[in-house]
C-alpha cells in the first residue's frame, strides 16, 4: 500500500464559526483570522494505492462554481485536485473508487464538473465507483433547512445519473484495508476511514476533527446538527487514539497533516505533528 497526500487548495470560513462556543481570545491564537473574521483551512484529500485499486477520500471543493460562490470563500493556494493526482504520476481515469465522507461542498464538489461546453454535468472520475452510505445521501438529497445551503444538487445528484453511486453500511466495508466509524454529530452518517497500513492505522478524520486545534472536546463546530453528540463521538475517536496510537489525519488543518495523541492530566492532546510522512 502507498499513501499520497492529495492538496486541492486553501479556502476561508469564519472563524467563529469553526471553533463554535470557543472565545475567539483563545482560537485566535491557533490560526489567527483577518479583518473579516475569516480563517484560512486546507481541503486535504487522500490517494491511497491498494493492489489494483486506487482510492480517493473526498474530493475538495472543485471548480465548477461561479465567481459570486468562490468570493465568500476565497478559493486560494496553487494546489488543484486533479494537479495534485497528476502530480503523483495518475490520471482521472485511473481512480478505481472515490469515498466520499459527507456531501457538504467542501468535501463533494470536486466529483462532479461540467463537460467542455458547460452544457451538462458528468462526475470526474468516470471509471470510478462512488462511496457514500444510504442514510447519508437521503440526508443529503432531502436537505434541512441549517445544512441546505452546504448540499448543492450539482455536486450530488449526477453521481446517482452516472450509475456510479454505492453504498457503505454500518460494519461492513468493500476495501480489504480500510473499515469505517460512522458518526453523526456533525451531519447524518459521516464515515471516517480508518486505513491499515502495516501494524499502523490512520484515521482520516474528515469534519470530527477538522484540525489538530480542535482535539478539547468543546471545541466543536458551529455547522455541527448534533454538537452534544459530536463531543461523544470525539471522545471515543481519540480514546481509541492515545490508547493504540493512531495517526489522525486532518482534511483541514492549515499547518499540520496528521498526529498522535497522549493522555495528559489536561485531556487528550497532541503528542506530536507534522506531515503523514513523518509518521509511516
Amino acid at each position: 500500500m502507498k499513501i499520497h497526500i492529495i492538496d486541492t487548495g486553501f479556502f476561508k470560513l469564519d472563524g467563529g464559526a469553526m471553533f463554535g462556543v470557543v472565545p475567539k481570545t483563545l482560537w485566535n491564537k491557533h490560526n489567527p483570522a483577518n479583518d473579516k473574521n475569516l480563517c484560512s483551512w486546507a481541503m486535504r484529500c487522500l490517494l491511497i494505492e491498494d493492489g489494483k485499486r486506487l482510492i480517493l477520500i473526498d474530493t475538495g471543493l472543485g471548480d465548477k462554481q461561479d465567481e459570486k460562490f468562490f468570493g465568500f470563500y476565497d478559493l486560494h493556494g496553487d494546489a488543484t485536485l486533479l494537479g495534485s493526482i497528476r502530480e503523483k504520476g495518475f490520471s482521472p481515469e485511473q481512480i478505481t473508487d472515490v469515498i466520499l465522507t459527507h456531501m457538504h461542498f467542501d468535501h463533494v464538489g470536486g466529483a462532479v464538473k461540467y463537460n467542455q461546453d458547460r452544457t451538462q454535468l458528468q462526475t470526474v472520475f468516470p471509471n470510478a465507483k462512488y462511496w457514500s452510505t444510504e442514510e447519508h445521501w437521503d440526508w443529503a438529497t432531502n436537505p434541512n433547512p441549517r445544512e441546505k445551503a452546504s448540499f448543492l444538487k450539482e455536486n450530488i445528484l449526477p453521481i446517482k445519473e452516472s450509475g456510479q453511486l454505492n453504498f457503505i453500511y454500518e460494519g461492513a466495508s468493500p476495501f480489504d484495508l480500510i473499515s469505517f466509524i460512522h458518526v453523526d454529530g456533525h451531519t447524518e452518517q459521516m464515515i471516517l476511514p480508518v486505513i491499515q497500513y502495516g501494524d499502523q492505522k490512520i484515521i482520516y478524520a474528515a469534519d470530527l476533527l477538522p484540525s489538530s486545534f480542535h482535539l478539547p472536546l468543546p471545541w466543536i463546530m458551529s455547522y455541527d446538527v448534533r454538537p452534544l453528540l459530536t463531543m461523544e463521538e470525539k471522545e471515543r475517536v481519540l480514546q481509541a487514539a492515545a490508547d493504540e496510537n493512531h495517526i489522525l489525519l486532518f482534511e483541514h488543518d492549515p499547518l499540520y497533516e496528521a498526529a498522535v495523541v497522549e493522555h495528559t492530566d489536561k485531556g487528550i492532546r497532541i503528542r506530536e505533528r507534522g506531515k503523514l510522512s513523518n509518521f509511516l
